[in-house]
């Protein structure tokens, strides 16, 4: 719900299906179905045999400097994506923050928490929610933008995105859906040209392991050190150290890369069946390129209820800063759990009136 500060920023597609969600459909969560595979799970189990000793990160580490071509010093592993906002809000010292939104809301949730006023870029549904550059204030010394967007499914180009890069600014990119996007386009991880440049990673998505946290940082090595002084010790734990070095080997890499395609088809085939019910006034935000899509309709909140009484959980978007009570965003899932939503989705609006 909102409150007279604003939408609530600490609102997750998790809380739809906790409690008496549980046995809904969950298309609210972002975390690819039918995971962690069998050898991941095999993998954390093996590492179980070494919780007497207390966690060493130096494997994983190399493991995921490898994997972007860089050195370990630019290399941060985290408690997932979510710990590196926190650190991020606690451990640099700026004075004018913005956040682009609409995006996932921890990171000005985390500033504002260590006490940083956090100004809004506010991109619009006219254009499609795409970046212009020159929206964001000259002066700002933290940028943050997520890319692919959570919850619009935007891809921004990083011929954009680098634009926003300066000297005397930290520009953080959330790729915590990046590996989901066939080849990885408009990717900067692994980009050392770009002055300021961070780049978040999270490993939760696309291999089921939210319960888990494993993310890491890309960054200047004066960054990973501050953000480092930030951490407590022995911050990522040792079955998370394990899945770190598991999702990043060639196997790993192969694997999501195929899931990446499978997951553009099943969305295309998504939005073809959802064009189906644009005479109900549904409209889809695109071009989708995330494993998930934005719907704005008409009475959205009631139309989640009537979903839920038909058994399938979408998350609400009046909690993202920019959207409001009209908007849904729904995970890609496979083609028949989609035709079932489309239909039970059809069978409300409807109902509706819509």
């Amino acid at each position: 719900m909102r409150t007279d500060a604003g939408p609530d920023l600490r609102h997750h597609g998790d809380a739809e299906v906790r409690d008496a969600g549980a046995d809904l459909v969950d298309l609210a969560v972002n975390v690819r179905a039918d995971t962690p595979p069998r050898w991941l799970r095999e993998e954390i189990a093996a590492s179980l045999t070494g919780l007497a000793a207390y966690p060493d990160g130096r494997a994983a580490r190399a493991a995921v400097a490898e994997r972007h071509g860089l050195p370990v010093e630019r290399v941060l592993l985290t408690a997932g994506a979510a710990e590196a906002f926190v650190l991020l809000a606690r451990a640099l010292e700026v004075r004018r923050p913005v956040v682009v939104h609409p995006q996932f809301t921890e990171p000005e949730a985390a500033l504002r928490d260590a006490g940083h006023p956090v100004e809004r870029v506010l991109l619009s549904a006219r254009d499609g929610f795409r970046l212009d550059p020159a929206a964001v204030p000259a002066d700002a010394d933290l940028v943050i933008v997520g890319n692919p967007t959570n919850p619009t499914s935007v891809l921004h180009p990083a011929e954009v995105l680098t634009q926003l890069a300066r000297p005397g600014r930290t520009l953080v990119v959330d790729e915590a859906f990046m590996d989901a996007v066939p080849g990885e386009r408009e990717a900067l991880a692994g980009r050392t040209d770009v002055p300021g440049l961070v780049v978040l990673r999270s490993l939760t998505k696309t291999w089921g392991l939210a319960g888990l946290r494993v993310g890491y940082v890309l960054s200047p090595p004066e960054t990973v050190t501050a953000l480092e002084h930030a951490q407590p010790l022995w911050p990522v734990s040792t079955p998370a150290l394990a899945a770190t070095r598991a999702c990043v080997a060639p196997r790993a890499l192969a694997e999501a890369a195929h899931a990446a395609h499978r997951t553009a088809a099943d969305r295309a085939h998504l939005l073809a069946r959802l064009a189906e019910l644009i005479p109900y006034g549904l409209k889809v935000t695109g071009p989708a390129e995330a494993p998930f899509v934005l719907l704005e309709l008409p009475d959205a909140h009631r139309v989640r209820h009537r979903l839920r009484e038909l058994g399938y959980a979408v998350r609400r978007g009046d909690t993202f800063p920019g959207l409001g009570p009209d908007w849904l965003r729904v995970a890609v899932r496979d083609r028949t759990t989609m035709a079932g939503f489309v239909a039970a989705l059809g069978k409300v609006l409807a109902q509706e009136g819509c």
